[in-house]
């Protein structure tokens, strides 16, 4: 906000800048315990992030301790990620999904003195590691167990809260559960006999309701998006955890599991060093007393551009993940070199449903903020997503590109079941909606039996795929993994403007990025202000600017592997740049194939066009050393569900060996052939019966392939792929 928008100095003093800019419009917005919604203004986000800041120093924050936070996306995290920076300390954001290694690990490398739970159920998970952290002081969770306190525990305008409908507090909400992975599925709407209906949230201005609606077809994006979010739980109860953890109770002595509540608020003297517990019973965190505002104002306007601001571990595809060390003057480089490029101000809403513990999340949380717009939460549960996108009509959505490809997928199958030339109907049309979306682009209008085409398309699909969106959709960011081609003609030719980006950790999570001012589909746009790109002579993608990391958290040797002498970060991403300037990335370095012929291979390509097929949800080259490519395929459930059940078969048997699931993958493998070079092409192709996942070991937080650990696991159904 140096420039009218950009972000002060450090993040520290982010949320007193923004108030005093938009003072009592809404910032963030989020599910009521009754169903509605609830808006908290800017001054009252100030407010609790005061609160919550005074709390941490009486607990005993100093200035540079690193504090954890580990949680699902919802407002508390952002209320605790800013009091955390505004105390003067280092954010450590952790993944809900990780595993008790990798959890031990990043709490234990960075040196977390606090660690700011979820629930008490990751309350418990922390404490039965106590052992493996001795620099752990504090457990505070955000949710009780559904008796103490609210969904919040501060109120929407800023001080503590003591009714059912608090903003910041123990229990944990409507439909959100403690603990479970991300799953089930995204409905468009109620089921609809008719496969694709207008409805309410359509662009005529209604508020709520799906403009999509289905039967037994869903958009899920399960886990093969990096969603964050609990497995749905029935009722519109909010669900009880399990027994409170106290310190007493796990026999750690390092100090009590604390809660954020709603007691009153005493002054204190200054930082105290926390708290004992009183008969082994957590105190409530709104009980503690508070250190004088002034402490905590001085405490932010002491922090500097060169100040560690966050330690955020990577996803460790091949082993323990590595803490990237981020300053504030990391932060504020990427905010200002992106403000201008992503139209937004008041008025604006951004719906979040990506987890905070990923860098994107965190970036788009300051973008929203910084501009005076309204940040919403998605409402926990997953299945929820397209009809809460219907009803909360936002005007900017990031996200993975599974959501986007499955609800291409969820239409297309639509199409096709609507008869013989149904999905030669649905394909003309895509090609007409690119073909008036490239006439506008130059500023043209169609005309004739083109405008008469589009007109006919647009009212019986292209509206009803907007509105699914909320009919406000102006701008849409997919990152994290390449995005289909074929997806992104379909969005275009809907009028859903979808920009792809690209960044990593180490770069402060932005490199390049398409905007409306300059956009090339099929690359990832030009390098943002203050970033240079050069393609190394192997093509290897090296980047420079502010933004990027000044090293990995106490691993010298990683950081000289990552940087060069004179500053260019070693992406590990093959990538060409054009005439104009933008980037297109090719590949992966690390996952490149080399065929016992010596040919060199890109597995995401191949991959990626074989996941178009709406019955695969997974596809794993493998070629390293062997003479030709095959693949390990995985299916989508819930297509796979929908269709047993249309044979009246068992929904609940697997099907990776029925004749029809069979030959439907092998169109989709035909198909990917047909698109690559001869060695590349698949040869051969083995359906698993399961999914991967976190938990298995497959998949990392972020949901990108462990590929050592999937040809390791399934070694036995690859030889067997080369003994046919």
């Amino acid at each position: 906000m140096r420039d009218g928008r950009h972000v002060p100095g450090t993040l520290a003093e982010f949320v007193e800048e923004a108030a005093r800019r938009y003072g009592d419009r809404p910032a963030l917005r989020f599910r009521s315990p009754g169903g509605g919604w609830t808006e908290v203004g800017y001054d009252g986000l100030r407010e609790t992030v005061r609160s919550v800041g005074r709390g941490l120093i009486a607990l005993g924050v100093r200035p540079d301790d690193r504090v954890a936070i580990l949680a699902e996306t919802r407002p508390e995290w952002t209320y605790a990620h800013f009091a955390v920076l505004a105390a003067g300390a280092v954010v450590v954001p952790v993944y809900p999904t990780a595993g008790e290694d990798e959890l031990a690990w990043v709490l234990g490398d960075s040196a977390a003195t606090v660690v700011i739970c979820e629930d008490t159920t990751q309350a418990a998970r922390i404490e039965a590691l106590r052992a493996k952290l001795p620099g752990l002081r504090h457990v505070v969770r955000i949710a009780g167990d559904g008796g103490e306190g609210t969904v919040g525990g501060w109120a929407p305008g800023g001080g503590l809260a003591s009714g059912p409908a608090a903003g910041l507090a123990a229990g944990t909400g409507p439909g959100r559960a403690s603990g479970a992975e991300s799953g089930s599925a995204f409905e468009f709407g109620p089921g609809a006999e008719s496969g694709l209906a207008s409805g309410a949230g359509s662009e005529s201005g209604a508020q709520s309701g799906p403009a999509l609606v289905s039967g037994p077809a869903s958009v899920s994006v399960s886990e093969s998006a990096p969603v964050s979010g609990p497995a749905p739980v029935s009722g519109p109860a909010p669900v009880s955890g399990p027994a409170p953890v106290s310190g007493s109770e796990s026999g750690a002595q390092a100090g009590p599991a604390l809660v954020f509540g709603s007691a009153p608020v005493p002054e204190a003297d200054g930082g105290g060093g926390g708290v004992r517990p009183r008969g082994g019973i957590p105190p409530l965190l709104g009980a503690l007393p508070r250190a004088p505002l002034a402490e905590l104002l001085a405490r932010s306007a002491q922090r500097t551009g060169d100040d560690l601001c966050a330690i955020v571990y990577t996803s460790g595809t091949t082993g323990l993940p590595k803490g990237c060390r981020l300053t504030h003057g990391n932060f504020a480089a990427v905010q200002d070199a992106t403000a201008d490029l992503i139209e937004g101000g008041p008025g604006d809403t951004t719906y979040l449903y990506l987890p905070l513990a990923h860098l994107l999340a965190q970036l788009i949380q300051l973008t929203s903020l910084g501009q005076g717009g309204t940040l919403c939460y998605f409402g926990g549960r997953i299945e929820n997503v397209v009809a809460e996108l219907a009803e909360v009509r936002p005007t900017h959505l990031p996200s993975v590109p599974r959501l986007f490809e499955k609800v291409h997928a969820t239409v297309a199958s639509l199409a096709e079941s609507r008869g013989a030339g149904g999905r030669d109907r649905f394909e003309a049309a895509v090609r007409t909606g690119v073909e008036v979306a490239e006439l506008c682009a130059r500023g043209e209008e169609p005309t004739g039996p083109l405008r008469a085409a589009w007109q006919a398309a647009d009212e019986s699909l292209f509206s009803l795929v907007r509105a699914a969106f909320g009919g406000r959709l102006r701008w849409a960011l997919t990152g994290g993994a390449p995005i289909a081609p074929q997806t992104m003609d379909f969005l275009r030719a809907c009028g859903i403007r979808v920009f792809e980006g690209y960044g990593m950790t180490e770069s402060a999570g932005v490199i390049s990025l398409n905007h409306p001012g300059a956009v090339r589909y099929g690359t990832v746009g030009r390098p943002v202000p203050g970033c240079e790109v050069r393609i190394a002579a192997d093509g290897e993608v090296l980047a420079r600017g502010p933004g990027v990391f000044p090293g990995y958290h106490a691993n010298p040797a990683a950081t000289a592997e990552a940087l060069d002498p004179d500053g260019w970060l070693r992406t590990g991403d093959l990538g060409s740049l054009d005439a104009d300037g933008f980037l297109r990335i090719t590949g992966r370095k690390k996952d490149l194939i080399i065929t016992s012929g010596g040919k060199n291979l890109t597995p995401s390509l191949v991959e990626a066009a074989i996941q178009q097929s709406r019955w695969i949800s997974r596809a794993v080259m493998i070629g390293d050393a062997r003479p030709y490519p095959v693949a390990l395929i995985t299916l989508d459930a819930e297509e796979i569900t929908a269709w047993a059940r249309s044979e009246g078969l068992d929904p609940g048997r697997g099907y990776a060996g029925h004749p029809v699931v069979r030959a439907r993958c092998q169109e989709a493998v035909d198909a990917a052939n047909a698109q690559v070079a001869r060695p590349a092409r698949v040869r051969a192709f083995t359906i698993l019966d399961e999914d991967f996942t976190v938990g298995g070991g497959e998949l990392t937080p972020t949901l990108k392939l462990r590929r050592s650990a999937i040809a390791n696991r399934y070694a036995a159904e690859i030889d067997a792929l080369y003994e046919r």
